[in-house]
């Protein structure tokens, strides 16, 4: 550890390292381990380069003639092949110094330095709770002689880049310094902020980053201080490019994932002609339409680059021209919008009373939060994006059952459409005061036997970025983990990459993107079994299994 000055002679902010450096030991979510699970089977190869598994995928079609099911299980072979060498991994961020992108950076440097700090509970430690990859475990089998599950770190089961590692960089439309902007953000304890400072300050200034005044609030113009000049978006999406292609080069990275984590945008119309076809949109851009907004045209950067391009907000930046045109270059894109708090709970909440038996006849909402996000989303056409991610939670699970729910009308119009659903309202308000320490509250009205009803009221307080930016290393992490995984079914020769659209992101967004042609699944318990048993294939295991069999025979 460096030479340090005494605590009596420092101000902190020229002083590079922590007081409390290496006092106490690294968090386990912070462990570096070696990759110890090795699988003995036929199934699982191991080289120096890959991972090479074979994975039957069980399923089964459903054939409904007059009423009666009749079911034909099937299985298909499947091999998937993983790449083991961790490539050095950038992570660019729009809206590098908003709330997220300044916490994020912080909490990383914390990470590496291994910085304590001091607070009214304590000495605390830096980790990364609440993080999906490096914080929870899954189950891979039993010890044989106690009976006794098995379960490891989930970032553990494949070889995968750790948080520590990541280079950082990106834009904003604001060019506060980023240590200016961890203060501005107001998240963090003042000793953390204290200890990290000199290392944010080295980070500089954020790039200019693209700002177009009719897709997010008027009052985020006067943050827009380090803008890309002009209008013409052919220019803007050049300049981006060069960018993330520079930022590549400079910092000698095998992989750069750009990641959308700035100010919820309106919807984008979508117009035929304009943003429906790959072609289109790219015509669009050259021609600045109207209806192409930062967003997608930071995603159309990272496609032509072949870098993945991730949205963690909830406006439709992945138009349908967008979503051809990551097919078309198979480039990895994945969204939408981050799910840390009131929504991920609506999808286990919703989830399990609809898997009870219990009929939710209306589900409300209620939030209110005080930093910048709040402040945008107060604006009539940012909260509409958002209400509309928040809204859809719960339609697969009402879709899944229609003893409760009654189904679509065939040829009808309105809600008879749509089938029966619970009334679903979402209001957020901007309460400066309470910062980003947002509030939630949420109100299930229920029918229960025989003409009963049961009420839910939960309240929920939970500092926003704090929970939304382990999602955005989750996120980075996995998207980096899917590009080094390839599989080839029966009769192919040559291993293929996955679907462009990276729909095992599910489990940290609001709003899967999935597949065309595909349904959503919003279910957080489905989204978790399916990240898990993919995971697991690639090692040659099998799936999730409660069934334990063992434990109901003799």
């Amino acid at each position: 550890m460096s030479t340090q000055l005494p605590a009596t002679n420092s101000s902190g902010y020229n002083t590079p390292n922590s007081e409390l450096e290496s006092i106490v030991p690294v968090h386990p979510t912070a462990v570096r381990r070696p990759n110890y699970i090795t699988v003995q089977s036929e199934n699982t190869v191991y080289t120096d380069d890959h991972i090479t598994a074979k994975y039957l995928n069980r399923g089964a079609d459903v054939v409904v003639s007059d009423g009666q099911f009749t079911i034909l299980p099937t299985v298909k072979p499947y091999e998937f092949q993983t790449t083991r060498k961790v490539g050095k991994t950038g992570l660019m961020m729009i809206g590098l110094g908003g709330n997220n992108g300044s916490t994020l950076c912080a909490t990383i440097i914390a990470n590496r330095h291994q910085m304590a700090w001091h607070t009214k509970e304590g000495i605390q430690q830096p980790n990364y709770i609440g993080s999906v990859l490096r914080a929870s475990t899954v189950r891979i089998g039993t010890e044989p002689s106690t009976g006794k599950e098995v379960h490891v770190p989930i970032s553990d089961v494949l070889p995968m880049v750790h948080p520590n590692d990541l280079v950082l960089g990106g834009w904003d439309i604001s060019g506060l310094p980023m240590d200016k902007a961890m203060e501005r953000a107001k998240v963090l304890d003042y000793d953390l902020q204290r200890q990290v400072k000199p290392h944010m300050a080295l980070l500089g200034r954020p790039l200019p980053s693209i700002y177009y005044p009719d897709f997010i609030a008027a009052n985020q113009e006067a943050r827009a201080d380090n803008v890309v000049p002009g209008t013409d978006k052919q220019t803007h999406l050049e300049h981006i490019r060069a960018d993330i292609r520079r930022f590549k080069a400079e910092n000698q990275l095998d992989r750069v994932v750009v990641f959308w984590t700035a100010n919820t945008e309106r919807y984008s119309d979508i117009i035929p002609g304009v943003n429906d076809t790959a072609d289109n949109v790219l015509a669009a851009i050259k021609t600045s339409h109207s209806e192409v907004s930062p967003s997608t045209l930071f995603a159309v950067a990272a496609i032509l680059e072949g870098e993945p391009f991730v949205n963690g907000a909830p406006q439709n930046t992945f138009v349908p021209g967008v979503i051809a045109l990551a097919e078309r270059e198979k480039s990895f894109i994945g969204g939408d919008d981050l799910k840390s708090g009131q929504t991920k709970l609506k999808s286990v909440l919703a989830e399990f009373l609809v898997n009870a038996g219990i009929k939710p006849l209306s589900i409300a909402s209620y939030n209110h939060l005080g930093n910048n996000d709040g402040h945008n989303l107060s604006a009539e056409p940012q909260f509409k994006s958002k209400e509309i991610s928040k809204s859809s939670v719960v339609d697969d699970m009402v879709n899944a059952n229609r003893l409760l729910y009654k189904p679509p009308v065939s040829g009808a119009t309105g809600k008879a459409a749509k089938g029966e659903h619970p009334d679903h309202i979402v209001v957020i308000k901007y309460v400066p005061a309470v910062g980003d320490s947002k509030r939630a509250i949420d109100e299930y009205y229920s029918e229960i036997f025989c003409g009963g009803r049961q009420t839910i009221n939960i309240f929920n307080e939970c500092e926003d970025s704090l929970l939304a930016t382990p999602l955005i290393l989750d996120l980075t992490i996995l998207t980096e983990l899917l590009t080094r995984i390839k599989y080839r079914g029966e009769g192919q020769t040559d291993f293929a990459p996955l679907h462009a659209v990276l729909s095992l992101l599910s489990y940290m967004c609001k709003a899967p993107l999935v597949k065309p042609g595909t349904d959503v699944i919003n279910s957080l318990g489905r989204q978790r079994n399916a990240l898990e048993s993919f995971l697991k294939a690639c090692i040659g295991l099998e799936g999730n299994s409660d069934l334990l069999l063992e434990t109901r025979i003799w």
